[in-house]
């Protein structure tokens, strides 16, 4: 019989969903908003890999409604904190991520972000938009310097090499916290509160962990300069949320840039933070581009396939298998 493969989402960019159908039956949950493990249950019965969005969450209840058959979850998303890694270690499924192919042009979005918050460019564009351009003054709209700025990335894999690469551009200093990464030609290591205590602008680059969760509280934002700026494009739950927003609402920081939050999505249900006039907020879009996107879909799709051909996933999850621990229709867990 041949194969089957879930796929949380249907019209996905690239090639990886066509190239998947030429070995397996494809089944796409079919609608609009963000489907749960309930919604995605009755799809999965028999189904050999499960290809989700980074936002989509993969359980054990799912796994489960798969069953034995289940080899390979494969996420197209950088972050992997929607699938639960420990259920799927207990049934010897692989899970896999796509790093490599998303980058660059993170880091892009993350200067971006850099750029909008210190210049208040938002404030501005709406200012003209609005009407209110009537004079010039030299006291209007006025942020602060990027270039000759101290910048410190939380997180110094390849997004967090990415922005230094582009801070050095800018003429700017930079400093990382990450216990896996020394010193290099682009950066300085140093610990957590001497990063704070730098830095003009901090960038968080980890992922979301048990660890990592409120990683930015109360604390840490009290131990930033007044004038800092906070940009987070890793996952919304490593900032405490509330937090920020009175850090900010009070004049104990000077701006912030988020392109990911606590609740995703948000709907019309907004979070104050997106009204706030000093916070630059974007839906999410670190990696959405036309050529990124498609490569994450595809790499996505390459794990599973060299999963159910038998060879090792190009890109499994930090200290997990690259094959399948326990055979497909064994005794063990699903016995």
């Amino acid at each position: 019989m041949k194969r089957r493969v879930l796929i949380t989402r249907e019209n996905l960019p690239g090639s990886g969903a066509d190239r998947l159908s030429g070995v397996a039956e494809v089944v796409a949950w079919p609608g609009n908003g963000k489907p749960g493990p309930a919604d995605l249950a009755p799809l999965a019965s028999g189904v050999s890999g499960v290809l989700a969005l980074g936002n989509d969450p993969v359980d054990g209840a799912l796994m489960d409604a798969a069953g034995p058959s289940l080899r390979v979850i494969s996420l197209a998303s950088m972050g992997y904190d929607n699938a639960d890694r420990a259920a799927a270690a207990e049934r010897g499924i692989v899970v896999t991520h796509t790093p490599g192919v998303l980058a660059e042009t993170t880091a892009d979005l993350t200067f971006a972000l850099i750029l909008a918050a210190r210049r208040r460019i938002g404030g501005a564009e709406a200012s003209l938009a609005s009407g209110s351009w009537g004079l010039f003054r030299m006291h209007d709209y006025l942020g602060l310097d990027i270039h000759g700025a101290t910048l410190g990335l939380i997180g110094y894999g390849q997004i967090g090499r990415a922005v230094a690469r582009r801070a050095h551009g800018f003429g700017m200093r930079v400093l990382h916290h990450d216990p896996h990464a020394p010193d290099d030609a682009l950066s300085a290591s140093v610990n957590l509160a001497t990063l704070l205590a730098e830095s003009d602008i901090v960038s968080l680059h980890v992922p979301l962990t048990a660890e990592t969760r409120h990683l930015i509280s109360a604390r840490e934002l009290a131990a930033m300069k007044p004038t800092a700026t906070l940009v987070s494009t890793s996952r919304g739950g490593v900032v405490d949320e509330e937090a920020l927003l009175h850090a900010v609402r009070e004049g104990r920081l000077h701006s912030a840039g988020l392109d990911v939050f606590e609740r995703e999505p948000m709907g019309t249900e907004l979070s104050p933070l997106v009204a706030e006039p000093h916070v630059v907020t974007l839906p999410h879009i670190g990696s959405a581009t036309e050529a990124t996107r498609a490569a994450m879909v595809d790499l996505a799709a390459d794990n599973i396939l060299d999963v159910l051909a038998g060879r090792p996933a190009r890109t499994p999850l930090p200290g997990t298998p690259a094959v399948q621990s326990i055979p497909a229709g064994s005794t063990g867990v699903h016995a």
